[in-house]
């Protein structure tokens, strides 16, 4: 009974020796496929470090394109600010000459005539001269305003 004893422990003991081998293989497998895995994250951890520099190179160029047009539209706001004060101002100042203008006009017109009584009716109707637009009567009344300066100095 010692030989079978001995050749059962014997048996037993391969048979745990060829299971520690498969488990042995086994591991080694899964071993080799994390050790894949730690090189393709290694590559992957390598690319974003990458395109992390390139991302914040690019942002301090777009930081850096917004300040100089940050400062361009401040430019051209205070640039446009001062021409619409220097337009408005122009402005007030035509405004100011087309009046004196209109004054003229009207002073220069000539007086009309007085009508005739209210007894005698006048057989026909009273032609009426035709309507003058403003500005062609503005520069009718500039015209003869001139005239009169270069004749006898009288015009004002």
């Amino acid at each position: 009974m010692s030989h079978v004893l001995g050749l059962a422990i014997e048996s037993l003991v391969t048979v745990l020796l060829m299971l520690t081998i498969g488990y042995c293989w086994l591991l080694n497998k899964r071993l080799q496929r994390l050790k894949a895995d730690e090189h393709s994250l290694k590559a992957t951890i390598a690319e974003l470090i990458t395109a992390t520099e390139i991302a914040e190179r690019a942002i301090g160029g777009l930081k850096h394109a917004v300040r100089d047009v940050n400062e361009n539209l401040g430019n051209q706001l205070d640039a446009a600010t001062l021409m619409s004060a220097q337009l408005k101002n122009q402005l007030a100042e035509g405004d100011g000459v087309v009046r004196r203008l209109s004054k003229i006009a009207l002073a220069a017109r000539p007086a009309e005539p007085a009508h005739a009584p209210a007894a005698a009716a006048p057989a026909a109707p009273v032609a009426q001269a035709p309507r003058v637009s403003a500005a062609r009567a503005v520069a009718a009344a500039a015209e003869a305003f001139t005239e009169r300066r270069r004749a006898g100095g009288l015009a004002a």
